[in-house]
């Protein structure tokens, strides 16, 4: 994507304030923008509780309000929601929530007995008062769906593609890996991209167990109808009557099968994209197989590195050569414990997003050779 360094944007009628999850990247937009940074203050008092200060008028404004999801998540969104509210108390025009990382936007399936956590997060964030919301690379698209404001959801796929043809030798042998089917999608539009291999891995080790609910149990036995006994109890999960009598199917239990590898790596630099790399040991056991398989080097791109736990040790540790992922959450102590994270700054798109918004312009601009997959 070939955007302007240099950004011209009026900025009367407008405002910047930034939150406390990432000041380095507002001030980056700020900079491209060549604007200053609201003046605002939000801080915790001693029970925790959030209190947020808008420091300058903002009345009749655009506010644009720039907070991240963080591993403090839910601090992050309560004091967001504050800052909007405090806007609209105090007469501004519009507030733009700029959210590289959308908090809660993997909460987009539903659990026994649990819910889709990122409606609340959507509808919370419209009832606090926002008109419009930038993110970038929400893990479901279709998610948009849940928010009653406009939403603009940015790629970074052009900057990671840029970094792939800048900084990796002899890229043009690399091969895009799809380390499960949930990321083939993203791994072909990639592939594509680039004029690529790709290659797919099936039988990785699921990051969430199912749990027994009680909804697989076998129904109550009716009236009169003979007991088991007790070494027919461990099998009534497979085999049991139906009210009527009627024999059920048995239930086949789910066997993960062994990680394998679809496609040719050997000789090859192995090459595995995603949206987020929060707990990295997938990655670590896929690029095991990777190595198994012949790839010479191993390469993790993602768009949010939330880097978790022992993310940086478990990285590295492991035959991955390096991890790449944009500034969208903030990593740098990440960064201080292993050398092999790289970031790839996405500004300048922030930016740019918020001067076509703030200037009525399109923004298909920022979308183009763009595909939905990404």
């Amino acid at each position: 994507m070939e955007v302007s360094k240099k950004i011209t944007m009026d900025h009367r009628g407008s405002i910047i304030l930034a939150g406390n999850s990432h000041p380095e990247l507002a001030k980056s937009v700020a900079r491209h923008l060549d604007v200053k940074l609201g003046k605002s203050s939000a801080h915790q008092k001693t029970n925790k509780e959030t209190v947020v200060e808008i420091q300058e008028s903002v009345r009749g404004k655009d506010v644009y309000i720039i907070q991240t999801g963080t591993k403090d998540v839910n601090n992050t969104i309560m004091e967001l929601l504050i800052m909007c509210y405090a806007c609209k108390t105090s007469s501004c025009k519009n507030v733009i929530g700029v959210l590289p990382y959308l908090p809660y936007c993997s909460h987009t399936k539903m659990r026994r007995r649990g819910n889709i956590s990122l409606k609340l997060v959507a509808q919370m964030l419209t009832k606090a008062g926002f008109n419009h919301i930038i993110t970038v690379d929400m893990h479901s698209k279709e998610s948009q769906g849940f928010f009653d404001c406009a939403i603009d959801n940015l790629r970074a796929s052009p900057f990671l593609i840029q970094y792939i043809q800048e900084n990796i030798p002899d890229w043009n042998n690399a091969v895009i890996v799809a380390k499960n089917p949930l990321v083939a999608k993203r791994a072909s539009s990639y592939a594509e991209r680039l004029r690529v291999g790709i290659a797919f891995m099936h039988g990785e080790v699921k990051e969430e167990e199912d749990e027994e609910d009680g909804r697989a149990s076998p129904p109550p036995f009716q009236p009169g109808a003979q007991q088991p006994q007790a070494s027919e109890t461990a099998s009534l999960s497979d085999r049991y009557h139906g009210c009527m009598g009627v024999t059920m199917p048995s239930m086949t239990p789910k066997e993960k099968p062994p990680i394998s590898v679809v496609g040719d790596v050997s000789g090859r630099i192995a090459i595995m994209v995603d949206d987020v790399i929060d707990d990295v040991q997938s990655f670590v056991d896929a690029a095991t197989v990777l190595k198994e398989r012949g790839a010479y080097k191993i390469y993790v791109l993602a768009t949010h590195g939330i880097l978790s736990k022992e993310a940086p040790r478990l990285i590295e540790d492991s035959v991955i050569d390096e991890v790449v992922v944009t500034n969208t959450v903030p990593h740098d102590v990440q960064k201080l414990q292993c050398h092999k994270i790289k970031t790839v700054d996405i500004s300048i798109l922030i930016s740019e997003a918020i001067r076509r918004i703030h200037n009525k312009e399109s923004m298909s601009h920022l979308f183009r050779h763009v595909r939905l997959e990404d």
